[in-house]
């Protein structure tokens, strides 16, 4: 049965291709074409139907951000993902997978705050769990300095060659994401159409697709060559987080993605 809204859906697939290519031609940031009316949903709709809380635990400042549906490498040739999550109304728990990116076999961990990971011979505490990001604290003093290292450059190569600029707690890297993105309080439009935007620091974030019809949207990110985040069916209200920077959901269109950059 047809439905009478608009519906744009894209595979996972597709939205690694289009990330790829970011790192070959410019960024797409400008609007689609004109005439055709479009569907903007309110500020006011309801956020995500996960029953919360947004975080249990705290974060510390040199914390590993683990994005939703993405992964982060670590010392040791390691890397973990950010798999799935569960929150009854009072706590949340995460799914972890070994491994920066997806493969089959993979060791997979259902936590808690508090609770310890091995990766790759390397422990890690999980501090922070939200429904946009895991905080993982190393255990090892020999793991916090190798993540907090100054990469030798802070200007983005592409591709792999940007994992100093991508993982890592370097509190320069922090900056330098930061400044690249809007102010506070201020919005970032993402089009709708497979367009990537790239930010300083390597990252590129496109829209995956967008449901006017459940007013839900998929928002994905690429790192190093390396999907460091896939936030699926989020909503208006509902938090991401790219590069460090928190943003919530203010607007979905047919033609974009608003997020509004948030107090961190």
């Amino acid at each position: 049965m047809l439905r009478p809204v608009s519906r744009y859906r894209r595979t996972a697939g597709t939205v690694l291709a289009l990330l790829a290519l970011a790192g070959c031609g410019s960024s797409a940031t400008g609007g689609g074409g004109g005439g055709k009316p479009t569907t903007t949903l309110g500020t006011t709709q309801a956020a995500s139907e996960d029953k919360g809380p947004v975080c249990v635990g705290e974060a510390p400042e040199d914390g590993v951000h683990v994005l939703r549906g993405g992964g982060f490498q670590l010392p040791g040739g390691g890397g973990v993902q950010y798999e799935d999550a569960a929150a009854d109304g009072t706590t949340r728990t995460a799914t972890l997978r070994d491994g920066a990116g997806y493969s089959s076999g993979q060791r997979q961990w259902t936590v808690g705050t508090g609770a310890d990971v091995t990766v790759s011979g390397h422990t890690y505490t999980v501090r922070q769990i939200c429904s946009y990001r895991v905080v993982l604290e190393p255990k090892a003093a020999e793991d916090k300095a190798t993540l907090s290292a100054r990469p030798k450059s802070m200007e983005s190569a592409g591709g792999p060659a940007d994992a100093p600029l991508c993982f890592t707690t370097n509190q320069d890297v922090r900056a330098t994401a930061a400044a690249g993105f809007p102010s506070e309080g201020a919005e970032l439009s993402l089009v709708a159409n497979g367009g990537v935007q790239r930010f300083p620091t390597g990252l590129s974030i496109t829209v995956s697709y967008v449901d006017t019809g459940t007013g839900t949207a998929g928002i994905a990110a690429n790192c190093a060559a390396i999907p460091v985040a896939s936030y699926k069916d989020v909503r208006v209200g509902d938090p991401v987080e790219f590069a460090g920077v928190l943003f919530k959901v203010s607007a979905l269109t047919e033609r974009a993605v608003t997020i509004t950059r948030s107090h961190a």
